[in-house]
């Protein structure tokens, strides 16, 4: 997750001593912050030196490039970089003294050179203009880290959709050929009875070491039917496979009805294990949903919900968010133990029922309610309150009133289901939408 690019450029012709010691400086910033810079320790001055440096970064899966304009120069050897190297880019300037005399380090104009190419070549990229000492600076270099390991994830990833979307779900449609236009990503199609078949075939030993492990996680495991809660465990050790074999990370999942009249048990609660294990799934085959949970994963390092939003909370001025029972259990309220349940519709096991801890939460979804993709953006605190219904659920109150968020919503037709993480990750979005290019849509 640390793990960044260096690389300080200067020309001989200004202060070499100060733009040295700039570079020491900025370094030095980056690695007390926790980061491990990759690349040069003094300033690249040669064109051999810039080949062989950003031949070594090109070699390196690196999340941001930071360039530090040591002295000015000319944009050639960032644009260099940038063709080369596939990762983010942010530029860094720094101050000097302004006392008359000689322009010591002429940073800002270099990097100002460096902007305007990258702009008309259609390439990103984002400027600090600061000290090294400015506490500014490792905090957006961690926002964006953050943001360029999503799009790197995202690049990578491989979502597993078994079945296809029910029928009048249009919220759950996906067109292949955009994910991987705009992110890089594959969608690697699955039948239902291949999945059936390796669930019936799982170990029963290895179903009772997965049950034994929940027992002291839940309540009221052994209160249900055994039969199909055995057939979820067994769902769980057929997804875990599905997904190392196969290589994805994450699961769109066809979760009803054939699971319930197929299978006989949920497909609910081995869900909420592989997201709580950082495998990311969603219900209704929802592809588009499963990439956005992957992306909040990427940049919170937490696991991710995908939710229904099924009502409001008037004496919270809150949304509530529900889902069958397929909220990771990293999730639950530690006021209150987990339990388990049954499907409330299918009658069926197993499902998980807690709510959410409170905390502050990002909300996002990958949308394609007007055509091309946006980003939309939200975030909120989840309120201690009772639980709405069965399943897991929570109530989450938004930086503005519930019934505008809801409005905007519905308003702009937008999918049904929408995806949380815990913690404050809305400057990486809009960083990552900057990244992508994509428009972004606030909640």
């Amino acid at each position: 997750m640390n793990l960044l690019g260096f690389f300080p450029i200067a020309r001989t012709t200004f202060d070499m001593a100060l733009a040295e010691q700039m570079t020491r400086d900025a370094r030095a910033r980056l690695e007390a912050a926790g980061f491990t810079p990759v690349g040069p320790d003094a300033p690249v001055t040669t064109p051999d030196e810039a080949a062989d440096a950003i031949g070594a970064l090109a070699a390196t899966s690196l999340d941001l490039v930071v360039v530090l304009q040591a002295t000015f120069a000319d944009s050639s050897v960032v644009m260099a970089l940038a063709r080369a190297v596939d990762a983010p880019l942010l530029l860094w300037a720094v101050p000097e003294e302004r006392l008359g005399g000689r322009l010591r380090l002429n940073s800002l104009c270099g990097v100002n050179l460096a902007a305007h190419a990258l702009t008309r070549a259609g390439i990103a990229y984002d400027y600090l203009y600061t000290a090294p000492d400015d506490d500014h600076a490792p905090a957006l270099v961690e926002t964006l880290a953050r943001a360029g390991r999503a799009r790197r994830v995202l690049k990578a990833a491989r979502i597993g959709r078994l079945g296809e979307n029910p029928a009048g779900f249009e919220t759950c449609l996906f067109d292949e050929a955009a994910i991987r236009q705009q992110f890089g990503a594959e969608v690697v199609q699955i039948d239902l009875p291949t999945v059936f078949d390796a669930a019936r075939a799982t170990d029963p030993q290895a179903v009772e070491t997965v049950a034994e492990g929940l027992r002291v996680r839940v309540d009221g495991l052994d209160d249900l039917d055994p039969a199909p809660t055995r057939g979820t465990l067994g769902v769980y050790l057929a997804l875990r496979d599905l997904a190392e074999t196969r290589r994805l990370d994450g699961l769109a999942v066809r979760c009803w009805p054939e699971f319930f009249t197929d299978l006989g048990c949920a497909a609910c609660g081995a869900m909420s294990m592989m997201s709580n294990d950082g495998t990311p799934c969603s219900c209704e085959a929802d592809v588009n949903g499963t990439l956005t949970q992957v992306m909040l994963q990427a940049v919170s390092g937490e696991a991710a919900f995908g939710s229904d939003i099924v009502a409001v909370d008037d004496e919270r001025d809150g949304l509530v968010l529900w889902h069958c029972g397929l909220a990771p259990l990293s999730m639950a309220d530690p006021a209150s133990r987990p339990g388990v349940t049954i499907h409330s519709n299918r009658r069926l096991p197993l499902l998980f029922q807690f709510t959410l801890k409170p905390g502050r939460v990002t909300l996002a979804r990958l949308s394609q309610a007007q055509g091309g993709y946006r980003l939309v953006v939200g975030a909120g605190e989840v309120q201690r309150a009772p639980g709405a219904f069965s399943g897991t659920t929570g109530v989450v109150r938004f930086e503005r009133p519930a019934q505008e968020v809801l409005d905007t919503i519905l308003v702009e037709g937008l999918e049904h289901h929408i995806s949380l993480t815990y913690g404050d990750y809305t400057g990486c979005l809009y960083s990552l939408a900057k990244m992508l290019k994509l428009p972004v849509l606030a909640l």
